[in-house]
């Protein structure tokens, strides 16, 4: 039997680079089975390929001289490697015990790249809400992750409760500029933009004119954040102060 992400069917797109097909339900004794509905991401598609590709350049490093190492060295080599579940997976035993990679284990992740299953019991949904209704509660929990992590909403160091809100309403308005500086580019996460935008700083400069506070060069990818969010360009000089 054919597991659902192995059947076939064409996929139709419903939102952005989200393309979904539906796996017709199964009837058993006049009652319809749970439905599925594989969803499919290009993008994660590219990720996850290129994931792949460095985890077994890495694994092909680490065996590539396996072949010349005793049975105990070798086994010892094999016990490290299974503690790294992302390189295990890809790894072979032979029978003589020599270390290799799986090709088949290769192979079979290529089918499952950007794909994933959702089950549903709702036999009035359409497959499109369905899609819709997973991504927003990806996002919702995404949200709080981000809130607990790069927001630092917890710990929570504030007795007073008006402190408590104010500490929460400042994370929830740094989150909802994040979500604003993502939907503006699309094309870029909020760790991307953020890890841009940090190697924009500010020198102080001090000589016998005085001292200057000058921002470095703008690159070509701060240019397009700051042009695509309508932010205007910080000025080249913060403050000149003049010697007397």
């Amino acid at each position: 039997m054919k597991r659902p992400l192995d059947r076939p069917g064409r996929y139709r797109t419903v939102a952005g680079n989200l393309r979904i097909k539906e796996i017709k339900p199964r009837h058993e004794q006049g009652v319809m089975t749970d439905r599925f509905i594989v969803c499919h991401n290009p993008d994660q598609a590219d990720r996850d390929a290129a994931i792949r590709e460095r985890l077994v350049a890495q694994l092909s490093e680490k065996i590539e001289r396996s072949d010349g190492l005793s049975t105990t060295k070798r086994a010892e080599l094999r016990g490290k490697i299974s503690t790294m579940p992302g390189l295990n997976r890809y790894l072979r035993v032979t029978p003589t015990g020599l270390l290799r990679i799986d090709a088949a284990a290769v192979h079979r992740e290529t089918h499952l790249d950007g794909k994933w299953l959702l089950r549903c019991s709702d036999p009035s949904l359409s497959p499109e809400d369905i899609a819709a209704g997973y991504k927003q509660l990806l996002e919702v929990e995404r949200g709080w992750r981000d809130m607990k992590t790069h927001l630092d909403l917890r710990p929570v160091h504030h007795r007073k409760e008006e402190r408590i809100r104010a500490h929460v309403l400042l994370c929830w308005l740094a989150l909802l500029l994040i979500r604003i500086a993502e939907n503006e580019i699309p094309t870029h996460t909020w760790r991307r933009i953020r890890e841009e935008l940090q190697t924009l700083h500010v020198g102080e400069f001090t000589g016998n004119a005085g001292r200057a506070h000058q921002r470095t060069e703008l690159t070509a990818a701060q240019r397009d954040i700051l042009g695509a969010l309508q932010v205007t360009e910080p000025p080249r000089f913060l403050q000149l102060t003049t010697t007397d």
